[in-house]
């Protein structure tokens, strides 16, 4: 005779297992979060890319300002170096304060414009990367959920039709039945 029920219930049972494990790990693959977050990745290393352009040395000059040897310049060195985003925005603003009270000379106009005309790639670059990622973000997720919508159906109608005919296997060879 051929296989007993119970045989055909755990072949059944671990087909479906192994379907299953399948297709989680291809939602793990596909899944558009997983996309957007390898995507995010990406960005934030172009960002990085780009902001350490804009910020060249400016490590360097701290680190040489803070061995000088005086306690006063160690101590900003330390604090300065340790965000230099701040040490940023208070140059700034310090900047801002005199700038408001001297009037700009010709010469400092004439590099106020270099300076606009010089930062203007990089910005240009920035709106292209933001750009390439909006559109790489959306295509990819387009595809991915494409993708897991097909797999999903063939995986379903595939356990459909293996659930039928292991139903009429045994069927047909339940006792009384010919």
């Amino acid at each position: 005779m051929g296989q007993s029920t119970e045989e055909l219930t755990t072949q059944i049972a671990g087909t479906r297992e192994t379907l299953a494990q399948d297709l989680d790990a291809l939602q793990d693959r596909v899944s558009p979060a997983a996309i957007v977050e390898r995507r995010k990745a990406a960005a934030r290393g172009k960002v990085t890319s780009v902001k350490d352009k804009v910020m060249g040395g400016s490590r360097g000059v701290v680190g040489s300002a803070g061995s000088t040897g005086t306690d006063a310049k160690e101590a900003a060195g330390d604090a300065i170096e340790g965000s230099p985003l701040a040490a940023g925005l208070i140059a700034f603003g310090a900047g801002l304060v005199i700038a408001a009270l001297i009037p700009a000379t010709e010469a400092e106009q004439r590099a106020s414009q270099k300076v606009v005309d010089a930062a203007q790639p990089l910005v240009e670059e920035a709106k292209s990367v933001g750009q390439d990622i909006g559109d790489n973000l959306k295509e990819s997720a387009t595809d991915a959920a494409q993708q897991v919508k097909e797999t999903a159906q063939g995986s379903a109608q595939r356990v459909q039709n293996e659930g039928k005919s292991s139903a009429e296997t045994v069927k047909s060879q339940a006792p009384g039945q010919s």
